[in-house]
């Protein structure tokens, strides 16, 4: 924390009250940063394409949930319903004209059941107002549904290469977006999410989700004892967590943060993947992820409103389903 030097000119010192004033406002300050540190406050470098670098302290998002968690351990905000003020968060935003990036994997009969709800309900209700750019990922351009976007957005197909068609589609995928975030996203994008296609926008997915680095809440497993969570518990997997460590469980189905954070997850899972094939271990991608956020500690943690299934029946600390995920 940087010192507070208050020097008084002359007519403060000719005057003792307005010193005692400025002693008290310093006081008063000192106590605010006691209480407040400053570990309270995320901070985002991101050079290019719009050169900024921004403060976003945590108080944007307030304490009025006291029905859940609304806090992690680690002093990240964990999104629900009341817990952030939007109006503040948007005119915030607005002045920075960032450009949100989302990116979903539709390949076989996924594109033809789910891509075009999937990209009709996320233009109506993901970050309206902002610039946006979908990038499919798909094996099959000639099965993306012609759509009619609203303004300020904009889509790119990114074609899975044909050599990897005997592996593993999330994992063709992801090496496939590694290698469109080093190339391209990074410099068209200053946020960047991915998500699976078998979900579906019901409520505005805004700015209030923005972070360095992005994790989602499982609809299920939140609502359920931490000893039971399906972690990866062999010992000789890249996944590994041991009973009686980790802080909950996430959904692979929404990923998101800066493109450089979504890039340096997309590495640790491409490796992990291919440490445990070698030692002849068959992981998933949602035992990679959890992995990586128990080291990595998420900046935002998105609710199970923002990925609720909706086959489960609704508690009360659910108050609005921003994404109805279809299994």
């Amino acid at each position: 924390m940087e010192s507070l030097l208050i020097i008084g000119n002359e007519n403060s010192r000719e005057n003792p009250s307005e010193v005692f004033c400025v002693l008290w406002t310093a006081l008063i300050l000192a106590v605010i940063f006691a209480v407040f540190p400053c570990k309270c406050f995320t901070s985002i470098r991101y050079y290019h394409p719009h050169n900024f670098r921004w403060d976003l302290c945590s108080f944007l998002f307030n304490r009025k949930r006291p029905d859940v968690i609304a806090t992690t351990g680690w002093l990240t905000p964990v999104i629900w319903e009341g817990t952030y003020n939007r109006q503040v968060l948007d005119k915030y935003y607005k002045r920075l004209n960032i450009t949100v990036g989302l990116a979903v994997l539709a390949t076989g009969n996924f594109t033809r059941q789910y891509l075009r709800h999937f990209l009709k309900s996320a233009d109506k209700y993901f970050m309206v107002g902002y610039n946006v750019i979908f990038y499919i990922s798909t094996d099959n351009t000639y099965d993306i549904p012609y759509i009619e976007l609203g303004p300020l957005r904009s889509f790119k197909t990114l074609r899975l290469p044909d050599e990897d068609c005997n592996q593993d589609h999330t994992f063709r995928n992801m090496k496939n977006m590694r290698n469109k975030i080093i190339q391209d996203i990074q410099y068209e994008v200053n946020f960047l999410f991915t998500m699976a296609v078998n979900q579906i926008f019901k409520k505005d997915f805004g700015v209030e989700t923005l972070g360095k680095s992005v994790a989602q809440l499982h609809s299920w497993w939140y609502f359920r004892n931490p000893r039971d969570f399906p972690y990866e518990r062999r010992v000789t997997s890249a996944a590994f967590i041991p009973f009686g460590e980790g802080d909950f469980y996430y959904h692979g189905a929404i990923i998101g943060g800066t493109p450089n954070n979504v890039l340096a997850f997309i590495k640790e899972y491409l490796k992990g993947i291919t440490d445990d094939r070698t030692n002849k271990l068959d992981s998933t991608y949602e035992s990679h992820l959890n992995k990586y956020f128990l080291i990595n500690k998420p900046t935002r943690v998105l609710s199970p409103e923002y990925n609720w299934n909706p086959k489960l029946k609704t508690p009360p600390q659910i108050k609005r389903i921003k994404i109805a995920w279809r299994p």
